[in-house]
């Protein structure tokens, strides 16, 4: 620990060529966002409950993408070890495939299970922004965006660029991290990489990481041409992660996505994304139960907006998706459906703001969905924004619903799709330049919610629909912004309503966060060192509430950056997964360097 802190601070005060700040408190005022939305619009005129978590310009206060979403208290993230492996995610109550994880648009959750929804190919060095859409996301996205949706969004490169990562720190933590950047006339590309090793804080929680990105992007004629790539290879020992055991498990996933602009209103994507997953129930004794499962999905998608005089717009567009398992306990299976879509976007900046539209997804052996949407905002004045709005949603069931089956738990191939309407009304004040205050009260009403239920302890866990849960919820903010440093308080409450037939014992239903808030504050301290630290306070469904508290620091300029990652300093003991320990009191240390070139 001495010499992680003489590290960073000699670092500080030695004499280096300055180069331009890279680590800065987030602006909100003139974010453009790209989610809950059909084109991209500024952060202040969107009519739904989204946020904004700026990454690259703060990229060393923060050691993953995880640590981005847990700035967001609607947020449920339940980890089952540092750095986000095996991270679920649920937004408002929901269950983890009630949540829709994208990268760049692409949707990433996997068609095996409803769980590990963060797993992503993207290391953060690619990584220009998080953005959350909370409430329901259907009628733009499809399947499984009933909770919310989170975007992790990258951008291609304005100059040509080095960096290069290393650090050390608790558990024999040890990781590694860089990006090439390169502008070529109307060519930009950025390629990627990232490792993280662990021997774990205790035992069979170790784990290793590896990623590569890429992010291409060339204009020309007709229009942009964008490719992303990224690969993942993931093993950790999972013990305690279902049930009992001593386990390990790995994940190998690969993602490739290409999205052509035709001129000035049409756009074309294609996407492919491949999964494995080995898991073995005794790490040291594999042929006694191991599973092997590989899934495969590709989308693709063409969109149109067309200007229709004034200030409305209509978009419309048609997409095909599908999916396939090859697994040795679930069997061999594949689906297929498609969608086409239109909605009606009016808008008047600072005045008024109206949006309707329809989805229609159509699922091979399945009744289509239809999901609605209308989101109306309106400006009371300068300062005053008053928002609401009311959408459907639906969910298809995993492979993992339907067909898995071992000694403790079991799908039904008879399983509905979940389906859910979503209400939601807010308003966000900006009272001064420097001060933002933001509410949203919200009812959600889910039907057919797939869940796990049993009678008794010693029954298993069998999967079912559960008739109906409503939850209601009430999320608030204060943003303060002093000079170069943003305060940042956030609350949100959810009740549930409802339960399992015949008075089962739910696995998932009723594990949700009744109360969370988090205070966060982002800025500079003197010698060039940019800080951020957060304390986040949990309390979930008849559980104590516990808190965390992380502090994070780097120097901001110059081609040495010595940057240091402390964690739940208060040494809090805690499980976001029940019977999963999560670590104690941790720390990791290391240096950046970065060469930075011409600005285009």
């Amino acid at each position: 620990m001495k010499y992680l802190y003489y590290l960073l601070f000699a670092g500080a005060l030695g004499a280096q060529t300055q180069t331009p700040s890279q680590t800065t408190a987030p602006e909100r005022k003139d974010a453009i966002i790209v989610t809950g939305t059909y084109e991209a619009i500024p952060l202040d005129e969107a009519d739904r409950a989204v946020d904004q978590v700026p990454v690259r310009a703060q990229s060393l206060l923060f050691g993953n993408v995880v640590d981005a979403l847990k700035l967001d208290p609607s947020l449920d993230l339940r980890q089952r070890s540092p750095g986000g492996t095996q991270a679920d995610l649920s937004i408002r109550g929901s269950s983890t495939g009630q949540t829709l994880v994208l990268i760049n648009g692409m949707r990433v959750n996997d068609a095996q299970t409803a769980h590990h929804n963060l797993n992503l190919t993207t290391p953060l060095n690619e990584v220009q922004s998080v953005e959350i859409l909370r409430g329901a996301g259907s009628s733009l996205y499809g399947s499984d965006a009933v909770g919310g949706v989170v975007n992790i969004v990258t951008t291609p490169p304005e100059s040509t660029e080095f960096r290069f990562r290393s650090a050390i720190g608790s558990a024999g933590t040890n990781a590694e991290g860089g990006s090439l950047a390169g502008v070529l006339g109307q060519l930009s590309e950025q390629l990627s990489f990232s490792r993280d090793f662990s021997s774990g804080f205790r035992f069979d929680r170790d784990y290793r990481d590896l990623g590569f990105g890429s992010t291409t992007l060339y204009k020309w004629a007709p229009g942009a041409t964008a490719v992303d790539l990224g690969f993942a290879d993931r093993d950790f020992g999972a013990d305690q992660f279902y049930g009992n055991y001593p386990s390990w498990e790995r994940t190998k996933t690969w993602n490739a996505d290409v999205r052509q602009n035709l001129w000035d209103r049409t756009e074309a994507e294609l996407g492919y994304r491949r999964n494995s997953d080995l898991f073995v129930l005794f790490r040291d004794q594999p042929w006694i139960y191991t599973n092997r499962h590989v899934t495969e999905s590709w989308q693709a998608a063409v969109r149109r907006r067309e200007p229709l005089g004034g200030s409305a717009t209509l978009f419309y567009g048609a997409e095909g998706f599908g999916d396939s398992i090859d697994s040795s306990n679930l069997g061999h299976h594949d689906r297929r459906r498609a969608a086409s879509y239109v909605s009606l976007d009016v808008r008047v900046l600072k005045r008024f703001s109206f949006s309707a539209g329809v989805r229609d997804e159509v699922v091979h052996g399945m009744p289509g969905e239809i999901s609605p949407s209308l989101a109306v905002g309106y400006w009371a004045s300068s300062k005053l924004k008053f928002r609401g709005g009311v959408s459907h949603a639906f969910r298809l069931p995993s492979y993992t619903d339907l067909y898995y089956h071992d000694p403790a738990n079991r799908g039904n191939p008879n399983l509905r799709p979940e389906r859910a309407w979503s209400y939601e009304g807010g308003a966000d004040y900006r009272l001064t330049e420097r001060i933002r205050l933001q509410a949203t009260l919200f009812n959600r009403r889910d039907r057919d919610v797939i869940d796990y239920a049993r009678s008794s302890p010693t029954s298993i866990w069998q999967a079912l629909n559960v008739d109906r849960l409503n939850f209601t919820g009430v999320e608030t903010s204060a943003a303060l912004r002093l000079h170069e440093s943003v305060l940042d308080l956030s609350y949100s409450a959810l009740h549930g309503s409802g339960q399992p037939a015949n008075d089962l014992q739910s696995r998932y239903a009723f594990n949700y966060p009744s109360h969370s808030a988090t205070a966060g504050w982002t800025g500079t301290l003197p010698g060039h060192i940019a800080a951020r630290t957060r304390v986040g306070v949990m309390q979930r469904l008849g559980k104590n509430a516990y808190a965390v508290w992380d502090v994070y620091a780097a120097r901001s300029t110059g081609h040495l950056r010595p940057f240091l990652q402390l964690t739940n300093l208060t040494n809090a003991d805690y499980q976001e997964i029940a019977g999963v320990v999560m670590p104690g009191r941790m720390a990791l240390g290391g240096v950046e360097i970065a060469w930075p070139g011409k600005t285009r």
